[in-house]
């Protein structure tokens, strides 16, 4: 019985080990965040504020601001994960903390930066 537990465990442990994504994977969800992200800044910019006194224009700008936004926020935490070091146990968790917040600040002035 005991084998047969630790066999089934050791199954487990090789079925649910981690596994890091592909480097082509990540690159192609940056390039798919930072291009919607420029579509939904196309779609604001593109907006003309004097269509702003009928509310069934506001359906559009509105989507821009949250797709665009909510990419965007995926794109700064992608990057700032991709910098962010090895998991190094409980120690190093504040620094890790305030070291991913440098990371998020910067990358978030950059990608506003840009427009």
């Amino acid at each position: 019985m005991n084998e047969a537990a630790s066999s089934f465990e050791g199954l487990l442990r090789e079925a649910l080990a981690p596994v890091e994504p592909p480097e082509a994977l990540a690159q192609r969800l940056e390039s798919t965040l930072t291009s919607i992200t420029e579509m939904a800044a196309d779609e604001l910019e593109a907006w003309e504020l004097s269509a702003m006194r009928d509310p069934r224009n506001w359906v559009r700008p509105a989507a821009a601001v949250v797709v665009g936004g909510t990419a965007g926020a995926a794109l700064v935490l992608l990057r700032a994960r991709r910098r962010a070091p090895g998991r190094g146990g409980l120690l190093g968790v504040r620094r890790t903390a305030e070291r991913t917040v440098r990371d998020l600040e910067r990358e978030t002035r950059r990608l506003l930066g840009e427009r």
